[in-house]
C-alpha cells in the first residue's frame, strides 16, 4: 500500500462542477495525502470483488481522493475526507464502496452506490445524490446561501412536509434523490430526508430556508 505523503495543497476541482462549486471546492477545500488503490487490486480480485467495482472505487479516488472539503449543515458534517474503500455487497444486490470516513461517530456510513450514486449506508441504503458531484454542488450551494441569506429558518419533523413548494422550481445541479433543494423569487430552501429514510425516522427530516436573496445570490451556476 503506497500513500500520497506531500503537504496538503490546493485541490483542483474535477471537471463537470458548476463555477460556484468549482469555486468552493478550490478556495475552501484541501486535497490531502491518500492512498493508491491500484496496489490492493489482486487482494480484491482474490476475494471475490469484481473487477469493475474495483475500476469504480480505483477511479472515484483517482478523482476525488483526499479532498477535504469544510462540513455539511446535515449528516453531522458529512465525510471528513473524500477516500474510496474496498467495495462491498453481491451482484444480486449490487456494490457499493465507502465515500469516506465520518466527521464523528455516526450511525451510518457514506457510500458510492451502484449507479454512482452519493448515499448513506443507515438501516438501508439512502441515495441522497445521483453522484458526488450533486453532493458538492449541494456543499457549495448551502455555502454561498448561507453567506448571503439575511434570513435562515431551520425545520424540522413533520413541518418539513408542509413546506408550500408551490412557485419554486428544484436545483438542478444537486441532482438531489433523497435531499433536494428547491429556488423560488427570493430564497432558497433545502430539504434533507435521507436519516429520515435511512432510519424510518420521520422525526429526522430537516429543511433550511434561505431568505432575503437577490437574483445573483439565488445561486446561479
Amino acid at each position: 500500500m503506497t500513500a500520497d505523503t506531500r503537504v496538503p495543497q490546493t485541490p483542483q476541482a474535477p471537471e463537470g462542477l458548476s463555477r460556484r462549486a468549482r469555486y468552493f471546492v478550490e478556495v475552501h477545500g484541501l486535497r490531502v495525502p491518500h492512498r493508491d488503490l491500484t496496489p490492493l487490486r489482486e487482494t480484491w480480485l482474490e476475494h471475490g470483488i469484481p473487477a469493475a467495482e474495483i475500476d469504480r472505487a480505483v477511479a472515484f479516488q483517482g478523482r476525488w481522493g483526499g479532498i477535504a472539503l469544510p462540513p455539511a449543515p446535515e449528516y453531522e458534517g458529512g465525510p471528513r475526507v473524500l477516500e474510496a474503500d474496498v467495495p462491498e455487497g453481491s451482484d444480486a444486490h449490487g456494490w457499493r464502496f465507502p465515500a469516506g470516513g465520518c466527521r464523528v461517530s455516526m450511525g451510518h456510513g457514506f457510500m458510492i452506490g451502484p449507479g454512482g450514486e452519493f448515499g448513506i449506508d443507515a438501516d438501508r441504503w439512502t441515495p441522497l445524490h445521483a453522484s458526488t458531484e450533486g453532493w458538492v454542488e449541494a456543499l457549495a450551494l448551502a455555502d454561498h446561501a448561507g453567506y448571503w441569506a439575511k434570513t435562515i429558518t431551520k425545520i424540522k419533523g413533520g413541518a418539513v412536509d408542509e413546506l408550500d413548494l408551490h412557485g419554486f422550481e428544484q436545483v438542478p445541479e444537486v441532482q438531489g434523490l433523497a435531499d433536494t433543494w428547491w429556488r423560488g423569487k427570493d430564497s432558497l430552501i433545502a430539504v434533507y430526508r435521507g436519516e429520515a429514510a435511512g432510519f424510518d425516522a420521520p422525526q429526522c427530516l430537516r429543511a433550511r430556508i434561505y431568505g432575503g436573496l437577490d437574483a445573483w445570490a439565488l445561486g446561479g451556476t
